[in-house]
């Protein structure tokens, strides 16, 4: 039986994720710590609404238009939207690309 490939394509997302969020928001982002995939976005983060929106267009510009985080956004209620992780979105995202495109190297 192989290795499911799911586990280090998030990982690699995640890492992904984490240098933009680093460039949106500054070196003083890691201040909080090693951002992990249970780091929430509002508590541990405390990440701006318009450090989203430019979340949301580095994600689009990296991933394609399968990956819409304010569509991702608006199926969530309040209170899951302020407990969002940043795994949950790393893992919404390899699901959404999955289908979308042929993994690429690199």
């Amino acid at each position: 039986m192989a290795a499911d490939p799911q586990p280090e394509r998030i990982r690699r997302i995640l890492d992904e994720i984490t240098g933009m969020l680093v460039s949106i928001c500054g070196d003083e982002l890691l201040v909080v710590g090693e951002i992990t995939p249970a780091t929430t976005f509002n508590d541990d983060l405390a990440l701006e609404s318009i450090e989203f929106v430019a979340l949301a267009e580095r994600l689009q510009r990296r991933y394609g238009t399968a990956v819409d985080l304010l569509a991702f956004l608006a199926e969530k209620d309040i209170d899951q939207i302020l407990a969002m992780t940043v795994g949950e979105l790393a893992a919404h995202i390899a699901e959404v690309t999955a289908t979308a495109a042929p993994a690429h190297a690199g």
